[in-house]
């Protein structure tokens, strides 16, 4: 086996174990932290640029990140979150998750499949009021995402969406700033 074909491998081995990982953490299906009380799933929809988010395998530097949002007719979310590996002209990473909402009382809670075998939980934590800002959370709360509408946000603005994380005991000091350049939010 070549160097490539070896790296490649080991790359994807990495990938899948990240997630597995993050399924095998979300086994316990009570929810101990606070969600949005309630979710418009039509509001939600759309293009989020993700300015914080916790590094796994697969999105480690990560520039220019995005989650884009779709209501199917089957009620299940089409998700695309999709970023430039390493630096602003890495290459364009793309994953196609697709979401399926587990409490429809407040659409705060959701599932997210990957790969069409791996589930992970997907909190939605906070929404402000106009839906121009989000965080994501998970049950273990090493893992999160601040994300707003736009493809900047202000430092105070950042730093009250991180604090919505550390009032549910997050590990803020895992939480990576996720650099943005104009255009790239049509590379989805």
């Amino acid at each position: 086996m070549g160097s490539l074909s070896k790296n490649t491998t080991i790359g994807h081995i990495a990938r899948v174990s990240t997630l597995l990982l993050l399924a095998a953490c979300s086994k316990d299906s009570e929810i101990k932290q606070s969600l949005a009380t309630e979710v418009e799933l039509a509001r939600f929809m759309g293009l989020w640029y993700v300015h914080g988010y916790t590094p796994t395998a697969i999105d480690k530097d990560a520039w220019n990140a995005i989650e884009q949002y779709e209501l199917r007719s089957d009620g299940r979310i089409q998700t695309t979150y999709s970023f430039n590996k390493g630096g602003p002209q890495g290459k364009r990473k793309v994953f196609k998750p697709i979401a399926k909402v587990i409490n429809t009382e407040t659409n705060a809670e959701w599932r997210m499949r990957f790969f069409g075998v791996i589930t992970a939980h997907y909190y939605i934590v906070y929404i402000s009021p106009d839906y121009q800002y989000a965080v994501i959370g998970h049950p273990n709360r090493k893992y999160a995402w601040i994300m707003s509408r736009d493809s900047a946000i202000s430092a105070d603005q950042y730093a009250f969406l991180l604090n919505e994380l550390r009032v549910r005991t997050y590990e803020t000091d895992r939480i990576k700033r996720v650099s943005h350049t104009q255009g790239e939010a049509t590379a989805l």
